[in-house]
This record gives structure tokens, C-alpha cells and sequence, in this order.
């Protein structure tokens, strides 16, 4: 270096004779007009992007906010551009799409539903939609797998946050399984977006990687808490009873988890490994309850696969490197689960029989949601040193006719999907108490959970139990 230039030999992408901080704008800025040229190309209409999608495609759709509006609200146009035998699939979408509960997409495609939301399950009763049973961590491989034997084209749809400088995009606020997506080849079309968070982790996506854009202003969906009553509050403090310091939690959403996360407020050195990064984790975080200090694996920072919530959730999450999005294959891996100290998973669930067995995903054969993470964050949580899995639940629900039922049952009701087997479930909650069934035999396990469902229900339980031989 001589007065500020370089005077030795030039080296590939070095100019002899320039000064360096001249060479670095210069050479940023000729890769930015690059990048910009590319996205420019790539550039145009909601429904031109959507004529990229041909014959016999799987077209992914991604978690919940995530869902490209710009894109989604005008797939019906398919049926104007000659295609047919198309899959979409999609899980959780936030929006009631008007495409979901159109019958004349019959005729172009099928739509399954790896979780259902309320629209979904009104499409599923039109027969516009079927779900597919699957685990978190293997639905993605196993779907691949169906896609290459059938000799479909993987296609991804999602939202991405603005390019940067060197013609990345972020995923934002879902990496669940959109990457791995992309990395098995998919055509990707995106709506670019600024006002999603940019985040990190398995999200940066490469304007080349991109086939088609769309440019979209629309708000991002946002989702305050709901106030929680005094039945979850009570279960929240059972809840939290079992959360020693120093665990790694992993919480869901709903009035339960933040009735349980107010609840951990008090404790000290928690740390963050969790398939839905919530807005009541930024309290624990702020609060101090959360340092991510004795974790063991992943130190110093938060991992998470997806989020949705409010306007300061996205607002903590933009450009922020301590909390990263995985691949739901990482996240919610059993054995990945099991390296965290303390792993404590806290999952809800819709109903319980006698045994133990666990249905969080149907009401009888009708599918109401999906089994998501729970049963292998319930076996990591179990591999994990010191660690404990919690299925926490609401004594009893109302029905329409305002009859009170119970939620622990002699026996599941007929058709109802088995979503955590009675032989990986641990600890039970409700607002009457905390059931251990870790190694109980039948006939303590009767005992156990009968002593947490409703009085109402209890001389019931045990009638039923004698009277079927569960014991």
C-alpha cells in the first residue's frame, strides 16, 4: 500500500491502482445495479406470476402469515390459464382465501391440508380439502418422496422482505419447511413485502434463486394476545411449578401458553428452542427470564421455526441475530430436542382417555387442526437431560346446547386421531392438578388422571373404568 493504493500484484476482483475504499463502493454498487437488473426482469404482475405454475405442479403455500396475499387472493386465475391436476397444499393459512371454498377449482386442483384453521375445516366439510396426517419433521421428506413418484414439479409460494445489497431476501417470519423447499429445486415466486421482519437463520433466499415476483405494500397480519381467564391462569401456575431454572422452554399459542409464560416471569437462565416464537416470549426475554445462558446446545441464542402476532413481535424480530428461524426438521428433531438442558415442552390438547392416550388434532374423525411438533417436541422433551413434557388441557368444554362434558374420557371418542400415544405422554395438567404418568401402570394412571378431570366427572370415570376393564 502506497499513499492509500494497492501497488503489488493484482489479484482476481482487485484493480491495481485503486483505492481500496473507492474499489469496495464501487464494486457494491455494480453488483447491487446486477442484482437490481435481475429482480427488475423478474418483476411483474400477481397473476403473471402465477403463470408460471403448469400441469400437474405441487404448489407449496407457507405457515400461517407467511401466505403471499397478492398471490393467494388471485389463484383462481388458474382456471383461466388451462392447467390442471395441480396439488396446493397448506398449513395454517391466517386468511380464508376464496379459492379454498370455490368448487369449480375442483376441475384444476386438490387441496391438502397439513393444519387446519376454521376455514379449512368449513372447506373440509365441502369436500374442497382433505388433510394429511403427518409429523412435523418427516411430512416434508415424505411428501418430496410423493412428488419425484409421481413426476411433479415442487413449486414454493411465500413472502419474502426486501432484497439487500447482494440480492438476498429474507423468508421472514416462516422457515418451518419453505427452505428446505427451496433447496430440493422448487420454483420460487414470492411476494416481496417491507413490512416483513427481515430475519435469520435458514431464511435467506437469492434473488437468482427467485423465478417470479410480485410487489406487494399490503400490512402484515397482525395478532394481539387474548386475555386469558382465570382457568388458564390457574393452570398456567400448575404449569409453571414444573419449570425449574435453567430449562429450555418450548411454548405454543393461545390463552394457555400465555397464561403459563406470565407465569414465568419469576424464573432465572431460561432459554428458547420452540417451533412458534410468541409474543409472550419477548416479555420473558425483556423481562430477564430469558438469557438463553444454560441451554447447553445453541447458547446465546433463541430458535424458533415460525411466529405470527403483533406489530411489536415483528418489531423485536426485525434484523434481530439472537433469535434464528430452522427448519422445523432441525427445530422440532427429537434428537435436536434432546441436547437442550431441561427441555420442558408445554402442548394443549383436545382429549384424553384413561390410558394416557392424547387426541389434539380431531373431534371424533373431523379434523380440526393438525398434530404439528407435538408428539416429537413430547419425546425430545423426554430425551432431554432433567427434561419434561406437559400436555396441559381445560377440565371440560361446553357444547352448543351449553351441556357441560369432560375432557379426560373412559375411551376416545370413535374416530379420533391418537395424536401423542399413551406411550410417550408425561405429565398432564389441568386446572385441578398435575398428573405424572411417567412409568404408571393402567390402573395408577385411572387414578391419576381421574383425580385432575372434573368433579361432576370423577364417580363417572371410575364407573366406566370398572365397567370396560381398564385397569
Amino acid at each position: 500500500i502506497n499513499n492509500g493504493y494497492f501497488t503489488g500484484e493484482a489479484k482476481p476482483g482487485i484493480l491495481k491502482g485503486t483505492k481500496p475504499d473507492k474499489f469496495c463502493q464501487a464494486g457494491k454498487g455494480s453488483l447491487m445495479n446486477r442484482y437490481q437488473e435481475e429482480y427488475n426482469r423478474k418483476k411483474m404482475s400477481a397473476r403473471q406470476v402465477l403463470e408460471n405454475i403448469q400441469s400437474r405442479d405441487f404448489v407449496f403455500t407457507p405457515m400461517a402469515a407467511s401466505c403471499p396475499d397478492a398471490l393467494m387472493g388471485e389463484l383462481q386465475h388458474l382456471k383461466d390459464t388451462g392447467v390442471k391436476d395441480v396439488i396446493l397444499q397448506s398449513c395454517i393459512p391466517s386468511v380464508d382465501y376464496p379459492v379454498f371454498h370455490d368448487p369449480e377449482m375442483k376441475a384444476v386442483m386438490a387441496h391438502h391440508g397439513w393444519f387446519f384453521t376454521a376455514g379449512l375445516r368449513k372447506a373440509n366439510a365441502q369436500r374442497l380439502v382433505s388433510a394429511v396426517p403427518q409429523h412435523s419433521t418427516s411430512i416434508l421428506r415424505k411428501t418430496l418422496d410423493r412428488i419425484r413418484y409421481e413426476g411433479r414439479r415442487p413449486v414454493l409460494l411465500t413472502t419474502v422482505s426486501p432484497m439487500d445489497a447482494r440480492g438476498y431476501m429474507s423468508l421472514s417470519i416462516s422457515s418451518i419447511y419453505e427452505m428446505d423447499v427451496v433447496r430440493a429445486g422448487a420454483v420460487l415466486l414470492v411476494e416481496v413485502n417491507p413490512n416483513y421482519p427481515r430475519t435469520f437463520g435458514d431464511t435467506m433466499v437469492h434473488i437468482s434463486q427467485v423465478t417470479a415476483l410480485v410487489e406487494s405494500d399490503r400490512p402484515i397480519l397482525c395478532v394481539d394476545p387474548a386475555p386469558y381467564t382465570e382457568v388458564d391462569a390457574t393452570i398456567g401456575k400448575y404449569v409453571a411449578s414444573l419449570v425449574e431454572d435453567g430449562s429450555t422452554i418450548q411454548l405454543g399459542i393461545g390463552n394457555i401458553p400465555n397464561a403459563v409464560a406470565n407465569e414465568l416471569k419469576s424464573k432465572k437462565h431460561l432459554g428458547i428452542h420452540t417451533e412458534m416464537f410468541t409474543e409472550t416470549m419477548v416479555d420473558l426475554i425483556e423481562c430477564g427470564a430469558v438469557d438463553n445462558t444454560q441451554k447447553g446446545f445453541n447458547d446465546g441464542v433463541s430458535i424458533c421455526s415460525f411466529t405470527m402476532g403483533s406489530r411489536r413481535l415483528y418489531d423485536f424480530l426485525d434484523d434481530n441475530p439472537m433469535v434464528l428461524f430452522k427448519s422445523s426438521t432441525y427445530s422440532n428433531d427429537p434428537y435436536t430436542i434432546g441436547r437442550n438442558n431441561k427441555f420442558v415442552s408445554i402442548n394443549a390438547t383436545l382429549e384424553m382417555d384413561l390410558t394416557g392416550q392424547a387426541a389434539s388434532e380431531s373431534v371424533g374423525p373431523v379434523q380440526f387442526s393438525g398434530s404439528g411438533g407435538q408428539a416429537e417436541t413430547i419425546q425430545g422433551a423426554q430425551m432431554s437431560p432433567g427434561g419434561k413434557s406437559i400436555l396441559a388441557m381445560h377440565s371440560t368444554y361446553t357444547d352448543r346446547d351449553g351441556k357441560l362434558h369432560s375432557k379426560i374420557v373412559p375411551m376416545l371418542t370413535p374416530g379420533a386421531a391418537v395424536t401423542t400415544s399413551r406411550n410417550d405422554v408425561d405429565y398432564v395438567v389441568t386446572e385441578y392438578g398435575i398428573a405424572w404418568l411417567r412409568g404408571l401402570t393402567i390402573a395408577e394412571r385411572v387414578q391419576a388422571l381421574t383425580k385432575i378431570a372434573h368433579p361432576d366427572f370423577r364417580a363417572w370415570l371410575l364407573e366406566e373404568a370398572e365397567e370396560n376393564h381398564i385397569w
